[in-house]
């Protein structure tokens, strides 16, 4: 098996039956707020599209790239599809001209042409309707698995063909939290360095139930390129930056023992006879003496490079102006009447804002009303031109759009809430409809387990992981590494988000007397901005 690796996610997969081509990223996303880091724009892009098969792990557009599919990849190629449960992922790429497809179920292998795969798909609300999947492909000889930046919920569903001989996995950020945030820059500084250290310890837990024989820190970083978000960019490795380079978490994770190796846009990997992972790299502008030596100076050159690109973008956005109020009533109210259990999780009005005008979201009332001045525990300001460019194109996913471009500013008193943010990704009908759905089923717990002292729910309230693979304690509060939720042992209140209580009773002497030490108390009030849930 030889891999080939492209930039973000992007990977094409040599093996004797046949080459997999997953997730190609070049056209920039999120409203030109990401780029692919490195640059890959001279790869050769025919070379690349030239594939048996297709595997797009999900519509995020650092993932799909429909532009690119269009113009270069093969439509003979045969897409591997992930189980989703709303057909936006066929649909989007049948309109492209692909139409052979393999159809799986998650988890459950599937045989062709010599190669044995799996796709584990995450359908969630919080992996969105559209969903997020891993891969796993064995030839015969070796197996790939290709997390990207999914976060599968039951690891070991992926070993049941074997050991895992080469792993792909996120480990950088791919969030808008805390950037955006209305708050002082020190809060702002200690809420990123916990996030840094998070997704550092969410990555390395996945290597230590998976262990393969070698790691490919992947999914990530983009870049950000137009000068209102270049100061994102980690470029002197910083510990308040949630987007660090590869190298980082090679040299983390080699630190541990484990085998890892860094991959650029048009760098070649493959096992050698004495069981290393040979990589080599391409000459010129994509070695690595080029993209590392000095970073701000080759970003700052990729920025004067695709400049007009950007331009472009924030051109294509104007249009006619929309009447906000009534058109976002018409849009909403009956999206709100459909998801009483989302609106209901949200609780309270959120406050929608621009530069020459306010509005509410009334949740508990379904409305959207004009801005009455009351007050509000959630608060988005979104530029005026692009809030008419989301209303005037009905963009059914905020959070997958607006949201990563980093172009808006947010505040919240509290605590995080899945459902706003489920809202905000479910803004059609088939969406907002799956959403109910999926939060009126009350799945089982799968029971208890100990975890030093206390008796613990299975599985975790936020997304149903397994806690016994993902849980940890420190006596008081119990986290689940995937999300980074968190809960208060002896009341079971989460503190990360309103609602999803955990089931938590002390068994050892030291559990049953730091209950007894907080009974009839108020438990913990989390910090106004407990920071670790939201996105990737």
């Amino acid at each position: 098996m030889r891999i080939e690796f492209i930039a973000q996610a992007g990977v094409k997969i040599h093996t004797a039956h046949g080459s997999i081509l997953c997730d190609p990223w070049f056209n920039p996303a999120y409203y030109a707020g990401w780029f692919p880091y490195p640059r890959n724009d001279g790869l050769d892009h025919a070379a690349l599209g030239a594939t048996d098969y297709l595997y797009i792990s999900h519509l995020h557009r650092d993932h799909f790239d429909p532009e690119w599919l269009a113009r270069w990849c093969s439509k003979e190629a045969t897409v591997i599809l992930p189980a989703y449960p709303l057909p936006e992922l066929r649909e989007a790429l049948t309109g492209l001209g692909f139409s052979s497809f393999i159809e799986t179920v998650s988890g459950v292998p599937v045989q062709h042409g010599g190669l044995t795969l799996v796709v584990e798909a995450l359908t969630a609300p919080t992996d969105g309707p559209i969903g997020d999947s891993a891969l796993l492909v064995d030839d015969g000889v070796e197996r790939l698995l290709n997390l990207n930046d999914s976060r599968p919920i039951d690891p070991d569903r992926l070993l049941v063909q074997g050991a895992i001989d080469i792993c792909l996995l996120q480990f950088s950020g791919a969030i808008w939290y805390p950037m955006v945030y209305e708050l002082p820059e020190r809060a702002k500084e200690a809420l990123a360095k916990k996030k840094r250290t998070a997704q550092f310890a969410r990555a390395a837990r996945y290597v230590e139930i998976i262990s393969p024989r070698v790691v490919i820190p992947s999914a990530g970083p983009p870049c950000f390129l137009d000068d209102e978000l270049f100061q994102w960019n980690d470029v002197n490795n910083a510990e308040d930056s949630i987007f660090p380079d590869q190298r980082l978490m090679v040299d983390y994770l080699q630190q541990a023992g484990q085998q890892a190796v860094l991959m650029l846009p048009g760098s070649i990997g493959a096992f050698d006879a004495s069981g290393r992972f040979d990589v080599q790299h391409l000459e010129g502008e994509l070695s690595v003496q080029s993209v590392f030596a000095d970073k701000e100076a080759y970003l700052r050159t990729y920025a004067k490079d695709v400049a007009p690109r950007i331009a472009a973008e924030k051109a294509s956005w104007a249009g006619s102006r929309t009447d906000l109020l009534p058109d976002m009533k018409a849009w909403f109210e009956p999206l709100m009447a459909l998801g009483p259990r989302v609106c209901d999780g949200i609780g309270g009005p959120v406050r929608i804002q621009t530069d020459d005008t306010s509005l509410l979201l009334d949740f508990p009332e379904r409305a959207v009303i004009a801005d009455d001045g009351r007050d509000v525990d959630f608060r988005f300001t979104i530029p005026r031109l692009l809030l008419d460019h989301l209303v005037r194109t009905r963009t059914d996913d905020w959070v997958n759009s607006l949201f990563l471009s980093l172009r808006f500013s947010a505040w919240r008193r509290g605590s995080y809430n899945d459902y706003l943010y489920t809202w905000f990704k479910c803004l059609s009908v088939a969406r907002i409809q799956y959403a109910e759905g999926f939060y009126a089923e009350n799945g089982p717990t799968e029971g208890t387990f100990d975890l030093n002292g206390w008796q613990v729910q299975r599985r975790c309230p936020h997304m149903k992981a397994d806690l016994t693979r993902f849980g940890t304690e420190d006596g008081e509060t119990l986290t689940c590494s995937i999300h980074g939720w968190q809960w208060d042992l002896a009341s079971g209140r989460c503190l990360t988000s309103e609602g999803h209580p955990l089931f938590a009773r002390p068994v050892s002497p030291a559990a049953q007397e730091h209950a007894a030490r907080v009974a009839g108390s108020e438990p913990p009030r989390p910090d106004q901005y407990s920071g670790g849930p939201e996105g990737s």
